[in-house]
């Protein structure tokens, strides 16, 4: 398929929630251009966009020659300028607060309210800029991102869609789920009005995103309008299939995240992605239940461990403080982990 055909079949969908896992190297960002020009509507844009073109916008100015005393992230103009003037930066500053961020910033404006540039410090010296990493400044974009989502100006005018595409580069485990728990926010609070297009390389922001939306508390007011696929490239040709269709690559690339997080360390949403696992071969071998699984590797009591399953995977029992699993839950992880992979032989490495 050509990207303006995958276009045309997201935009032609009736579902008002995509979700697309996507490949490396398959054109995720290319794909958010040619969605906004498939769905133009008298020349103009008729959504907003979150994409490695919004990070763009984005500018390191290490003021070298001045040994880095006014170190500043400069903001290129761009049409969003016009409405800056709706930020301040309590607003963002409340969107960034789940993150827990150690630094503190300021606006520098002119004299129209368009944000000329952010300076960044830490609280206790006010006076000194700073250079946030890599993933402190990704966190920070997409928090300003979520504060313009919330300006009447520019959400209302180009309302028909919000196409965010892969909002987790560069971010620690965590803080990928923090993010995932910012966008289910945003879909709350937006989607009854518009249709939302979300994109990502990454296997657990992916899962988890789905699990809330189709198998959480919620997931009676958001089943039926959440539509799933995997875009990839097979043979030089992309292809955007059902996951189901694509149910052993898919499987595959779940595992090899638990198992890199059974070798390195475990979070409490990595329970969101386990149940997934057993839900997707639950699907293949034609039964309903993940309990069937459970049993079929040799877990006895397996309604307890469905339910202890079905709790750790929700939105309301993950803890921005406690994210770490205890040695009970890490223990019947690894448990349930071990008994999957002796009992369907997943080939997790290459060579």
């Amino acid at each position: 398929m050509a990207l303006k055909d995958i276009a045309k079949t997201l935009k032609d969908a009736k579902e008002n929630i995509i979700l697309i896992y996507a490949f490396n190297a398959t054109g995720k960002t290319q794909l958010s251009v040619a969605y906004k020009d498939a769905t133009k509507e008298d020349d103009k844009h008729s959504g907003v966009y979150y994409n490695a073109y919004s990070e763009d916008i984005f500018v390191w100015d290490n003021d070298t020659e001045n040994d880095e005393e006014n170190i500043r992230l400069v903001v290129n103009p761009s049409s969003l300028n016009k409405h800056h003037s709706n930020l301040t930066e309590e607003k963002i500053f409340k969107k960034l607060e789940p993150f827990k961020p150690k630094y503190d910033f300021r606006f520098e404006a002119d004299s129209n309210g368009e944000i000329q540039s952010i300076s960044f410090f830490f609280a206790d010296n006010k006076d000194k800029n700073i250079k946030i990493s890599r993933g402190e400044e990704r966190i920070f974009v997409w928090c300003f991102y979520l504060a313009l989502f919330d300006v009447q100006g520019w959400a209302d005018i180009q309302s028909k869609h919000f196409f965010i595409d892969d909002p987790v580069s560069s971010l620690d485990d965590h803080n990928i789920f923090v993010t995932v728990s910012t966008l289910f926010d945003l879909i709350e609070a937006h989607q009854d009005k518009r249709k939302f297009i979300i994109t990502t390389h990454h296997i657990g922001f992916f899962s988890i995103l789905v699990n809330w939306l189709t198998k959480g508390e919620k997931a009676d007011k958001y089943k039926k309008n959440t539509k799933l696929f995997i875009l990839s490239n097979k043979s030089g040709e992309l292809t955007l299939e059902s996951p189901k269709n694509d149910v052993f690559l898919y499987h595959l690339h779940l595992m090899q995240t638990l198992d890199k997080a059974v070798n390195e360390k475990l979070f409490a949403f990595h329970f969101a992605l386990l149940r997934q696992v057993l839900e997707n071969i639950a699907s293949f071998l034609g039964v309903g239940q993940l309990g069937y699984v459970l049993n079929q590797i040799g877990i006895e009591d397996e309604g307890r461990v469905a339910s202890i399953l079905n709790t750790l995977s929700h939105k309301n029992v993950y803890h921005y403080e406690s994210e770490t699993l205890g040695d009970d839950n890490e223990k019947l992880f690894k448990e349930i982990f071990g008994l999957i992979q002796a009992k369907y032989k997943f080939v997790l490495h290459a060579g």
